[in-house]
């Protein structure tokens, strides 16, 4: 079975990342073996990102959230218990 994000396939994790994102993964993990001028370089065009698209980290947060809520086969985390009756808050920290 084949997935496309639009007209883009993704065939690895990294390739639903990077198209999530919208950016490569490598330019906020890095890359083993990058010198101090590279590393330079790719924070520079991280923080003009951010600075261009200020609500990328609360997206790339709750989009990290909601797949290791859904897939916690995926990760090495025991999920949490909520409270009972306390539902779920939305983006205004009202309770739904």
């Amino acid at each position: 079975m084949r997935a496309y994000i639009g007209c883009q396939q993704a065939v690895s994790a990294d390739d639903f990342l990077e198209l999530a994102l919208g950016t490569p993964v490598e330019l906020w993990l890095g890359v083993e073996g990058e010198s101090d001028e590279e590393r330079a370089a790719r924070m520079d065009a991280a923080r003009d990102i951010l600075a261009d698209s200020p609500h990328l980290v609360d997206e790339v947060a709750r989009i990290a959230a909601e797949v290791i809520e859904t897939h916690p086969e995926l990760f090495h985390v025991a999920p949490m218990s909520r409270p009972a009756g306390r539902g779920r808050a939305d983006r205004s920290g009202v309770a739904a």
